[in-house]
């Protein structure tokens, strides 16, 4: 036997490890998108352009995504660009290292931008240049990373040339991707639009950031999303502040959104108040802060309020949660990073936690404190150029702020009394679980916690259980009730039918019709495992099994399969998914009656537009929902006056035991016939691995 052998080796990682780490960093497409946009927000850019061109043809297709911001020199390129993992821009943000032209803090961390262009296509052209410099062309060509053994054998061509693109002294990145690796899908596409469209900001200022995608051909798939520059006119709360000394003076304005035609405009004008605080500080220190003015705009993000006039929920949601909060501008120029997402100088969320209700955080507002330089000396920013130093002139004026936000909210809150006054209907609470939520807190009043904590958390639980055990069963009592209606329906009309000395072929056939009908409703009751089924077998079951209450009620049922919609198979116990969808058409037709519209619709059909995998539709031309998905879901929470609450909940519970999802998608979301804009319910099943 030889001496055991001792080396010191290097790894050599395979050019495949590349593609399996975009795969794993970046989940989706749209994602990959939004990486490269915040990549142009990191260089400094003012503008980034999407176009994607054939988006439904991987071969054909095409996205070309250009800035205008700093661009990259041959250094940048094969030292950065090519170094996937570098920590340039996260030691930029370790250092609270802006940028030049507009002070941006990177949103780019772990430098996977390059990983992102391979999710979204095979082959990758990118040109970009900086100032004074020479454009650099890289081509990326990703199936070499498949072909060849290692990754230092998968090369990449690097050219320096004379401006082509960028010319004369623009500068800038333009990357061109083709070979594309998805079908896009229109949900995706809206749901990219509202990803990058949430890092744009609303005030007209130097350092605003647009992002313009345009889809081609025009296929409609972008319209009624929310347009940024609009925005503002979602906000119903509105206020002006002038602060100057000891005083405040504000012009408050209510606004309705259009449609809440039980609530009126209300306006307070130039109210005056005293502050607690002087900004002009004391005889024995003088303070120079001079004049503040603060523009309030606040939302309500109630999904009952938005329903009035707000197309893209979702969207709006999205945007505030990126530009929440109240910024500060001296001589126009912003101060940072006050307003900044992670930034909650005056502590809004903080004092928002004791009364939600009552108070507004960084995500329910959009504000703009102005100074002006020459008169408020005494107001000193950071040499780090983050905000202002902590001093008594600071203190002074962030005091006077938060007191004038105070009296903003006390105006906001009679109106939203008045909202909920004229627009709540009471809806159920959840048996004993808030009930128990009450108790607690009594309990923690009076400070019994650690003698009666052990037993309420004994008896939430051993709630819970049974609960759970009878909510299962409640799933088939469920479906009992609507077959039970429905055989008595078939019934009811043989009986008409015989009192009508109707032909005997005509009763043969209704009475067949019933042996059919009974036989489809056995499903519900056999214990079957899962299998493959067609979705479009599962959607005729549940249109057959309610044919008679929809004919009775006048309803039109339209088969989106039968109208050209594309089947798909599923892996599914065929008997939870068809009393799921029974049960949705059975709510579907209790809210098209209680809307009393004379033309009823419920569209049952199939979607791929949702991302996540194939989906089955169930829609109406009703009044939709007014609740936010989170509540339409739990279990016992109802607006029906005699409902139980059960059945979003179960129709939920089944979708989670197939490994799929219930979705809630807004209008426009996905493609459905003229008019059903009502409630849109979708049941989302896996994709194929």
């Amino acid at each position: 036997m030889s001496d055991s052998r001792s080396q010191s080796l290097p790894f050599k990682p395979r050019a495949r490890l590349l593609l399996l780490l975009g795969d794993q960093l970046i989940r989706e497409p749209g994602i990959a998108v939004f990486e490269l946009v915040k990549n142009a927000y990191d260089a400094d850019a003012k503008k980034c352009s999407i176009r994607m061109t054939d988006l439904t043809d991987p071969e054909k297709g095409r996205m070309v995504i250009k800035d205008d911001g700093t661009g990259m020199d041959w250094d940048t390129v094969t030292g950065v660009w090519l170094e996937p993992g570098t920590d340039y821009r996260a030691e930029q943000r370790r250092r609270g290292k802006r940028t030049a032209k507009f002070h941006r803090l990177p949103l780019g961390e772990k430098g996977v931008g390059r990983f992102a262009a391979h999710k979204l296509g095979e082959k990758v052209r990118l040109i970009t240049r900086k100032k004074d410099e020479n454009e650099i062309l890289v081509n990326i060509d990703w199936s070499l990373f498949e072909r060849k053994h290692y990754l230092s054998e998968a090369r990449v061509e690097i050219k320096e040339r004379i401006p082509e693109v960028f010319q004369g002294k623009k500068t800038g990145t333009r990357i061109e991707i083709s070979n594309l690796r998805n079908i896009w899908s229109r949900g995706m596409v809206r749901n990219l639009h509202r990803s990058v469209k949430s890092i744009c900001s609303p005030f007209e200022g130097p350092e605003d950031f647009e992002v313009e995608l345009t889809i081609e051909p025009d296929n409609g798939w972008l319209e009624n999303l929310l347009d940024v520059k609009q925005a503002l006119e979602f906000a119903m709360f509105r206020a002006t502040c002038t602060l100057e000394a000891k005083k405040l003076k504000y012009t408050y304005n209510f606004i309705p959104l259009p449609g809440m035609d039980r609530v009126s405009k209300r306006t307070e004008k130039n109210r005056e108040t005293n502050l607690s605080t002087n900004l002009e500080g004391s005889n024995t220190s003088p303070l120079r802060i001079g004049k503040v003015e603060l523009e309030l705009h606040i939302f309500d993000r109630d999904t009952q309020v938005l329903a009035f006039g707000v197309s893209d929920k979702k969207g709006l949601k999205d945007f505030l949660d990126h530009n929440g909060g109240i910024r500060v501008y001296r001589d126009g120029l912003r101060v940072y990073n006050y307003g900044e997402p992670e930034n909650d100088w005056l502590d809004l969320g903080g004092k928002r936690v004791n009364v939600p209700a009552k108070r507004i955080s960084n995500n329910l507002v959009i504000g703009a404190v102005s100074l002006e330089l020459n008169e408020s000396q005494d107001l000193i920013e950071k040499t780090n150029r983050e905000g202002f130093v902590e001093n008594e002139a600071y203190y002074v004026f962030h005091e006077a702020i938060y007191q004038a936000v105070q009296n903003i909210e006390l105006e906001r809150n009679k109106d939203k009394a008045r909202i909920r006054q004229a627009y709540n209907k009471s809806r159920q609470k959840e048996p004993v679980l808030e009930d128990l939520a009450l108790l607690r807190d009594r309990v923690e009043e009076h400070e019994l916690t650690k003698e009666l904590g052990p037993y309420l958390d004994r008896i939430e639980s051993q709630f819970r259980e049974v609960r759970d055990r009878l909510l299962t069963a409640a799933g088939a009592g469920l479906s009992l009730a609507i077959v039970i209606h429905e055989v008595e329906k078939g019934i009811g009309e043989l009986n008409k039918a015989l009192t009508r000395e109707t032909t005997p072929i005509r009763l043969r056939q209704l009475a067949g019709h019933l042996e059919e009908l009974v036989n489809g409703l056995t499903y519900l009751t056999r214990k079957s495992g899962a299998k493959k089924e067609k979705a479009s077998v599962l959607l005729q079951q549940a249109i057959f099994n309610t044919e008679y209450r929809t004919q009775y009620h006048g309803v039109k049922v339209i088969n989106g399969v039968d109208e050209g919609d594309e089947d798909f198979s599923i892996k599914c116990t065929r008997r939870l998914i068809i009393s799921t969808l029974m049960n949705l058409i059975d709510n579907a037709i209790y809210w098209l009656e209680n809307k009393g519209s004379t033309k009823k619709f419920i569209y049952l059909g199939t979607s791929n537009e949702l991302g996540e995998g194939p989906a089955i539709v169930v829609a109406d031309n009703g009044p939709g929902f007014i609740d936010p998905p989170e509540y339409l879901v739990q279990p016992f929470l109802t607006r029906k006056p005699d409902g139980m609450g059960l059945g979003l909940h179960l129709a939920n519970e089944v979708m989670k035991a197939h490994g799929g999802k219930l979705e809630f998608p807004e209008v426009g979301d996905i493609e459905l016939p003229a008019g059903i804009n009502g409630a849109i319910l979708a049941l989302v099943f896996k994709g194929e691995e």
